[in-house]
């Protein structure tokens, strides 16, 4: 076989092979220097392809749950996905796991998750009625404040939870949570007494359960700003109630 021959073979195989990796969503690298003008190459998609979405929070956890897209992932315990009710109408979203829950891995079950407990309960809501979760979900060293990446890599994660679960209300806990979920910088102080807007859902802000712990003049504000989230939730369903009343033969 002549040179003129055994160049045409290689360009077919090129070709082909570029075909091929194009079609499987990969960049190749397998094109030999000239080979772009000697045949015409099929077109390469540069588009980010979109990775296929979860289609429940335990695929969802399956899918993240051995997430090393920053330095926490390298030194947990536990991840810390979250709990309660997968299709509630209400999602408390809190800071970082501490100690017990990083190794537990639930959310929410050291003294600032005991606490959390009796307000809702004093709201008439129990644990299994909500989902909890954080803005993280490993623990930050020594119960520091989320770093911006830190926050960043779990942002599709948090995002992800929130279209499958769809609550009608979310309560953001203490000012990480409140800024990553808004943001937009803010005391708590600036931030609470009203409901902002998440994407259409109403979000609520208030003091971390730990806050509380560490001084209780916050007691009064949170209890004032709970009161509010469930006077919203129980207008909520006497919405739904009058609608679905409208809907009857």
């Amino acid at each position: 076989m002549n040179r003129q021959a055994l160049l045409a073979d290689l360009i077919r195989e090129t070709v082909e092979a570029v075909k091929q990796e194009g079609e499987q969503g990969l960049e190749t690298l397998y094109m030999p220097a000239g080979l772009e003008g000697s045949l015409p190459m099929p077109e390469r998609d540069r588009r980010s392809r979109p990775e296929a979405k979860a289609d429940s929070l335990a695929a969802l956890y399956e899918k993240y749950h051995r997430c090393t897209a920053c330095a926490l992932g390298h030194r947990r315990k536990n991840f810390v996905f979250g709990t309660g009710n997968e299709k509630a109408d209400v999602m408390f979203v809190g800071e970082a796991p501490g100690a017990q829950e990083d190794e537990q891995g639930q959310p929410f079950v050291g003294a600032a998750g005991k606490l959390l407990t009796r307000i809702l309960n004093a709201i008439d809501f129990t644990r299994d009625e909500v989902y909890i979760t954080n803005i993280l979900k490993c623990r930050p060293p020594n119960n520091r404040d989320p770093q911006p990446d830190e926050i960043d890599a779990c942002d599709t994660i948090l995002k992800e939870q929130i279209r499958l679960i769809r609550p009608r209300l979310i309560c953001a806990l203490g000012r990480v949570a409140a800024q990553a979920l808004l943001g937009k910088d803010g005391s708590i102080r600036s931030l609470r007494g009203r409901f902002h807007d998440y994407h259409g859902v109403k979000l609520l802000v208030t003091y971390h359960p730990s806050g509380l712990l560490r001084n209780p003049a916050y007691k009064r504000p949170t209890w004032e700003d709970v009161q509010m989230l469930r006077k919203e939730y129980d207008r909520i369903v006497q919405s739904d109630a009058k609608v679905l009343g409208s809907k009857s033969p």
